[in-house]
């Protein structure tokens, strides 16, 4: 499973939608800058290891858009000499355009051939589902928690302990992970893919 996120400098976590309530001031204002520094970091989850992270930037270490052609070079450089010898590994990524692009399609499918779970695969993966992917149910989130402890200056102390929280997850936590990722999976099955809203996911 696979996924990439944003970890901005000033430590603000997209909530999307977030509501505040309060007494004094229902019209509050958070006041964040526009455009603030960040990483975009690329992660695969599997039930033994986390493959990343990579980081998509410039020349200058700073950070850039996914696009296709980024996408593609991190497949090929970065993911590629890591599975290659490992005929047995499936892949699973979102539906960005970025990934389902007809060329990066092709050159997944010389590398993973049918195993592959994508939009526009043999194995369509259901939009809007982030609650079945480990990246998004748990890595994520978890980063998110960490990173920010001791409060880094530069993009370079952020990259630096996503590194690091990334290296200290051990094998059992992402067992156990890929075993409440199957079990969400499970339940949607039965669900026939219906919305889950009664379902209280541990994690």
């Amino acid at each position: 499973m696979s996924d990439e996120a944003h970890f901005q400098l000033s430590g603000f976590v997209n909530k999307q939608n977030c509501r505040i309530w309060a007494t004094e001031n229902p019209r509050v204002v958070q006041q964040r800058e526009l455009h603030p520094s960040k990483c975009t970091v690329w992660c695969g989850v599997t039930s033994e290891r986390i493959i990343g992270p990579y980081f998509f930037e410039n020349e200058h270490g700073g950070a850039i858009s996914v696009n296709g052609v980024r996408y593609r070079t991190m497949l090929e450089f970065f993911l590629r000499p890591v599975v290659e010898n490992h005929p047995q590994v499936w892949f699973q990524q979102d539906g960005a355009t970025a990934h389902t692009a007809r060329d990066t399609m092709a050159f997944l499918r010389d590398i993973f051939g049918e195993r592959i779970i994508s939009r526009t695969s043999d194995f369509n993966w259901p939009s809007r589902s982030p609650d079945l992917t480990a990246p998004d149910c748990f890595l994520w989130g978890y980063l998110k928690r960490k990173v920010y402890i001791n409060k880094p200056r530069t993009i370079q102390q952020l990259k630096s302990n996503v590194c690091d929280e990334i290296n200290n997850i051990t094998p059992e936590v992402l067992r156990k992970v890929m075993e409440n990722v199957l079990e969400r999976a499970r339940i949607c099955e039965a669900e026939n893919g219906n919305h889950l809203r009664d379902i209280i996911f541990r994690n």
